[in-house]
């Protein structure tokens, strides 16, 4: 492909990630994989060309744009010599006109950026959050040392704050390697290993994971246990559950059970384990305004609405958990969000609806203290963002 078609292509995919968005379609990875799956032709330099074009021009543009053309000429006044694709050939796009309309450039839509503002950020770190982010991998010790697998991987840097962890370079291909093929490493953000380790899993335990997904934070904690104990992975999206016992096999992880949730009807899958569990750790669904270095289109996705019922959601699991929990035991409360609405916000709410309970000061090895809780920034931890906060009940 000529850098002129590889402009049209990005173009093209800007559209549709923008009506993706507005829609509640795919998301901008989904989409470029179709895009060149039914263009052969490209190869693995176009791809890699287009991609860049794509996630550069999404980084750029605050307000989901109303075109991928408009989107593409906000990242052209950034970067002037991409306006010398604009050429007007058979493959690439039209001239650029004198009156063109451009996308906003920014961080963010305006009510974000306000919001986030709000919730304590400055400038700075609201910019971090569509930085570049790194792979993290996380060591499963129930089948190796961190050392030995580190071996395998020529760039890999150790991370101080996670003994279990190592960092490689953004665009490594791990996929197909040994060490997760055989489960000895799985995919997991530094972050996300820190705010697992506040549920302080322990042999013996019983834990449970309302939030399972697909098991990230289930296998971390079935590794801090040691394979021992009991640990109740549940969620209400049967796709994502369904990925976890394959994953905790190859983990060689036998303490975990899966349970599908009804939406609506949660409690009553759970009845038989009230007020049982040492510890419920509740990873809430978000916003997911601290993974915008990954998915920097999500913040196209949110809405005002949007945010409204991921918090009713919250406090929802939030109060169900509390019921599952034993006197003396612990909500852990996780989102991978900066948004107080979500995180220091939301265990105020707790705390106002639930006399007795107590946040508990949490000593981990990275972040800062926010509100009853803690959190982690790009900019300051290095990681994706999130707020974690430790609830106890009552004895």
């Amino acid at each position: 492909m000529t850098p002129a078609a590889r402009m049209q292509a990005a173009i093209e995919l800007l559209d549709a990630v923008s009506q993706s968005a507005r829609d509640g379609g795919g998301a901008a990875d989904v989409l470029i994989a179709r895009y060149f799956a039914e263009r052969r032709y490209a190869g693995s330099k176009d791809r890699r060309a287009v991609r860049e074009l794509v996630y550069d021009a999404i980084r750029t543009v605050g307000e989901r744009p109303d075109s991928g053309r408009a989107a593409m000429l906000a990242l052209v006044r950034r970067q002037p010599a991409l306006a010398g694709c604009f050429e007007g050939g058979r493959f690439g796009p039209a001239p650029i006109l004198p009156d063109e309309a451009v996308a906003s450039v920014g961080a963010a839509p305006a009510w974000l950026d306000q919001a986030l503002k709000a919730s304590g950020l400055p400038d700075e770190e609201i910019a971090s959050l569509l930085e570049r982010a790194p792979l993290d991998l996380r060591v499963n010790t129930l089948k190796a040392a961190r050392d030995e697998v580190a071996a395998e991987f020529p760039d890999a840097a150790s991370i101080a704050a996670v003994p279990d962890a190592l960092r490689l370079p953004s665009d490594v291909q791990v996929d197909r390697s040994p060490a997760l093929l055989e489960g000895r490493a799985e995919i997991q953000d530094a972050g996300s290993q820190i705010v697992a380790g506040a549920a302080r899993a322990a042999p013996g335990m019983f834990v449970v994971d309302l939030c399972a997904g697909g098991g990230g934070k289930t296998l971390a904690m079935a590794a801090a246990m040691e394979n021992g104990g009991r640990i109740v992975a549940a969620d209400i999206d049967r796709a994502r559950l369904q990925r976890l016992p394959a994953r905790a096999d190859r983990a060689g992880v036998t303490i975990v059970e899966t349970r599908l949730l009804n939406p609506g009807r949660e409690a009553d899958a759970l009845s038989d384990i009230a007020a049982t569990a040492d510890v419920v750790l509740v990873d809430a669904p978000c916003s997911g305004t601290g993974t915008w270095r990954r998915n920097p289109e999500a913040r196209w996705r949110l809405t005002p609405a949007r945010l409204e019922r991921l918090a009713a959601t919250q406090a929802g699991l939030l109060d169900l958990a509390a019921t599952l929990v034993r006197p003396g035991g612990a909500v852990v409360h996780i989102v991978c969000s900066l948004l107080d609405v979500e995180g220091s916000g939301q265990v105020g709410g707790f705390l106002a609806r639930h006399p007795g309970w107590s946040a508990e000061t949490l000593d981990l090895p990275a972040g800062r203290s926010h509100g009853a809780g803690v959190r982690l920034t790009p900019r300051h931890d290095g990681t994706d963002g999130f707020f974690v906060a430790r609830l106890v009940a009552p004895c």
